[in-house]
């Protein structure tokens, strides 16, 4: 897999287009963040050609960059997916809660 390839497919899973809702957003915000983590003037421009994969070259700080995007990705979706996991497990408590209360469950118990 060459560079450019390698860079598109990081770029792409560190700045997901159904998380900014559009490419002109995750662009924007691509480019802000990979702004920060080089010294070079890193232009929307720049990112738009990475993000098609028609850029010529990678710079080694911007690979580096983008890997610590997709990093950063991972653990924001790490984080929601446990929020998530923690709101589906309270509501299955209550499910169980609910059930153990009720006159079926009581039946049920009875018939074991």
């Amino acid at each position: 897999m060459s560079d450019v390839s390698y860079a598109q497919n990081l770029f792409r899973e560190a700045f997901p287009e159904k998380r900014y809702g559009s490419v002109k957003n995750l662009l924007f915000e691509a480019q802000r963040f990979i702004s920060k983590h080089v010294r070079k003037d890193f232009t929307h421009r720049r990112a738009r050609s990475i993000w098609e994969g028609s850029a010529r070259r990678i710079d080694a700080e911007e690979m580096d960059a983008l890997r610590i995007a997709a990093i950063e990705e991972s653990k924001r979706e790490q984080r929601e997916i446990r929020a998530r996991l923690a709101v589906l497990d309270a509501k299955l408590a209550a499910v169980r809660a609910a059930e153990a209360r009720s006159p079926v469950a009581a039946h049920r118990k009875r018939a074991r």
